[in-house]
């Protein structure tokens, strides 16, 4: 079997058809990573002996003639943010390095029910914190169309492993553009979905009310399917919605399709954007307007603070939330006269330099005295970027960007520059504020590099965002 065409879909047909078996082609997938994964670093930790018995369980349940859904013998690469029982889980830092996860996240349950396959864990920015998978602590994952870029970040490591065909499918973590940034940079589709439908339970918080588990795949059709299976409302996350998504996420009809209007915000096209990301944006929405949608010029104004607005919330989150990594229950343990001391070394030793600068910049924020002059006033502009989208949403359906100014950047290239790195994501970030569903899509035509386009949906209505992307794709299959 051709592992580079293999998508969720047609794993799922071939294996009901016994065109092969899951443990074969689990088995094939570990023979292609050992050789190609030396070149990639896209993955942390394989899990062999798990996965093989998770395909035998499948192919057991095909010879018995049980009904199978679509993700069953699925072969998944996972973040390694996101827990599974019995694997390791470092979240790319060295304060975790040892860590073995005692139980599953909620999105893991669900796909193990659904008889999905682990391959393994996936290389990542220290605790999704960065935009290239360069502050990894452990390696540097290389894109695939060119080894000397880099993949994006935070999840770089799962858009790789999709985009080199080393996973059918992925789930990566987007708190300001995790999963769509990279998903761009490797010409994958990548699925940030509306806030609250995918629980967050057991996935390493970075910044609670931005983080959101999402699917990197193929083709959208194929992030549907993973989006569906792991969307619900769970006990265990307080902020996952009673929201159900109904069998037109997989077939959305053409009619319903057209009856949608598009947005384009003038704020998103700016100077100092690429030249070729420009032109190839500029094709995606001729040809979504070639398939009956109506576009319409329309206005975010509150764009331009999107990014200094995450860069307040994001790091006072980051800070409160890796307190925990403290060195007594995670950590090397080094040895000191005092609790302080020991704190100091194990925090010091653990947590690479971008942990450190979001920690200090988030503990600043908070501190009296700059709490109100910065954190609650990002708070309020956070309420005018919100409002500016509902605004938006009372005349169109749906919003079309770019997902960055630029396609990949070679590695190295702004390790020095944190405020340009950071930019990389000022089309990505306003739908994390928003709380917004957004999706990014590999724009059709030869290039050198990937690029892509981005749709942001209203809230719960990822059927929207997904059903053009499908559309797109139709008439783009190469795309």
């Amino acid at each position: 079997m051709d592992l580079k065409n293999l998508t969720i879909k047609n794993f799922h047909k071939g294996l009901l058809d016994k065109e092969f078996s899951a443990h074969e082609i689990t088995q094939e997938f570990f023979d292609y990573i050992k050789k190609q994964d030396k070149k990639i670093d896209a993955y942390l930790s394989l899990n062999e002996k798990m996965a093989l018995e998770q395909a035998e369980q499948a192919d057991l349940r095909v010879a018995k003639n049980e009904n199978v859904g679509m993700l069953a013998g699925a072969p998944l690469a996972i973040k390694d943010n996101i827990l599974i029982e019995g694997l390791p889980a470092t979240a790319a830092s060295k304060i975790l390095e040892n860590y073995i996860a005692s139980y599953d996240a909620t999105v893991i349950k669900k796909l193990k029910s659904a008889g999905a396959v682990f391959l393994g864990k996936t290389n990542m920015d220290e605790f999704a914190m960065g935009s290239s998978t360069e502050s990894s602590a452990f390696k540097i994952t290389k894109n695939p169309h060119d080894l000397k870029r880099v993949p994006g970040g935070s999840s770089g490591g799962s858009a790789a492993a999709v985009a080199a065909d080393m996973a059918v499918a992925a789930l990566g973590s987007d708190t300001g553009g995790s999963i769509r940034q990279p998903a761009a940079f490797c010409g994958v589709v990548g699925l940030k979905p509306t806030y609250g439908a995918v629980s967050r339970f057991g996935v390493m918080a970075m910044a609670s009310s931005l983080d959101q588990i999402g699917p990197f795949a193929k083709t959208v059709e194929d992030a549907a399917i993973l989006f569906k299976e792991i969307s619900g409302q769970d006990k265990l996350d307080s902020t996952s919605a009673d929201v159900k998504y109904g069998e037109e996420i997989l077939n959305p009809k053409l009619e319903n399709i057209k009856k949608l209007t598009v947005g384009i915000p003038e704020e998103y096209f700016i100077d100092g954007m690429d030249k070729e990301v420009s032109k190839a944006v500029e094709s995606a929405i001729k040809d979504i307007e070639s398939l009956g949608i109506k576009t319409k010029k329309i206005s975010l104004p509150h764009t331009k603070y999107a990014l200094s607005d995450y860069y307040i919330i994001m790091p006072a989150e980051v800070s409160a939330n890796l307190e925990r990594f403290d060195g007594i229950r995670y950590g090397s343990r080094e040895k000191a006269k005092d609790l302080i001391e020991l704190y100091k070394k194990n925090r010091s030793a653990g947590f690479g330099d971008e942990a450190k600068r979001r920690i200090i910049l988030g503990a600043f924020v908070l501190s009296s005295g700059y709490y109100d002059a910065y954190y609650a006033k990002a708070q309020k502009v956070r309420s005018l970027i919100k409002q500016d989208f509902e605004n938006a949403f009372k005349q169109v359906d749906v919003i079309l960007t770019p997902v960055t100014p630029t396609s990949a950047f070679k590695i190295g290239e702004k390790t020095k520059d944190p405020l340009s790195m950071y930019l990389s994501d000022i089309f990505t970030i306003p739908a994390n504020l928003a709380g917004v569903p957004a999706i990014s899509i590999p724009i059709s035509g030869k290039r050198e590099l990937p690029v892509a386009f981005q749709l942001m949906g209203k809230p719960w209505k990822e059927v929207d965002i997904l059903g053009i992307g499908q559309y797109y794709q139709k008439i783009n299959p190469n795309a």
